[in-house]
């Protein structure tokens, strides 16, 4: 099995597309780095902790981004994000057949704090630009750092989600809600909560995810053909899809906004024993959850 979390940033893209497809742009040779680390004598990265190009799945031309959670946890500064919109854009204008998000990242590089908040709000409004072109956007979640801050956001804005049950997504991470609120609010030190409440598996069941995949690179890789074939034509961006997601998120608050253990919102769900859920492998799990999953209806032409 190829572990999709315990590859880096370059092994993951470069197995998921089609062999000897990929083509980097602005490679580590380039040495492109961040204008500010070193004047906080900060270590670089020559591609600054992401990978971009274009290649192929299944003989479609695709363009790709993969962050590198072992550079600063995958976060985002301004050269960072610049490559992100460079490849949005240039997606658009050579319209690709899609656009693959290989999220690995904790968001906004601290070090670069106005220059990365900056540069995920643009990376925010690409992604719409891209689906406004009728290109559908996938974002990939199965990483030791999983996906958190405004490139949480990000993923939401994609058409959609794709994650193992080892990946997670949220707004706020563990550690910075336990920090502002306190450890009664939030125990990041407890991992099985941590998980319950970010982990794929919670987010597949509430709807946030659209498909469930196993630690391996190449059921991502199927989970992505499969995504595409579903969109089809609904890749495009709507009033009526965004009015829908808003609608999902409105009921999601109205039944659930008052629990704080996601074990008790599956009970509520139907699930009849919660307790299993979690030692299921993805394929069981997503069959015991399927008469209990929270409708989805996503920003798309649906």
């Amino acid at each position: 099995m190829n572990s999709y979390l315990e590859a880096s940033a370059r092994q993951r893209i470069l197995r998921l597309l089609d062999p000897g497809s990929f083509t980097e742009f602005l490679p580590p040779q380039r040495r492109l780095v961040s204008p500010h680390l070193a004047q906080l004598d900060a270590p670089v990265s020559f591609d600054d902790g992401v990978v971009i190009g274009r290649g192929a799945l299944h003989g479609k031309t695709v363009f790709a981004a993969a962050q590198e959670g072992g550079f600063m946890g995958g976060a985002v500064g301004e050269v960072h994000g610049a490559k992100l919109v460079g490849l949005l854009r240039r997606a658009v204008a050579e319209r690709a057949a899609a656009v693959l998000l290989l999220l690995d990242t904790g968001g906004v590089r601290l070090h670069e704090a106005n220059a990365g908040l900056i540069a995920v709000s643009e990376v925010m409004r690409a992604v719409l630009d891209v689906r406004c072109a009728g290109i559908p956007v996938i974002a990939l979640i199965g990483s030791a750092n999983g996906c958190f801050g405004g490139m949480g956001i990000v993923a939401r804005c994609a058409n959609a989600v794709l994650m193992s049950e080892e990946g997670r997504l949220a707004m706020s991470g563990p550690e910075v809600i336990e920090t502002a609120h306190g450890v009664e609010e939030f125990d990041s030190r407890d991992r099985a909560l941590v998980w319950r409440t970010t982990g794929g598996k919670h987010r597949y069941l509430l709807g946030d995810c659209d498909a469930l995949v196993q630690d391996d690179i190449d059921a991502f890789r199927e989970a992505v053909a499969q995504a595409l074939l579903g969109l089809g034509a609904s890749a495009g961006l709507t009033l009526d899809g965004l009015e829908a997601e808003q609608r999902m998120l409105r009921k999601r608050l109205e039944d659930h906004g008052g629990e704080s253990e996601p074990a008790e919102i599956w009970r509520r769900l139907g699930v009849a024993d919660p307790a299993a859920l979690p030692l299921l492998d993805a394929a069981a799990f997503v069959q015991a959850v399927a008469p209990h999953r929270v409708g989805v209806e996503r920003m798309g032409g649906e």
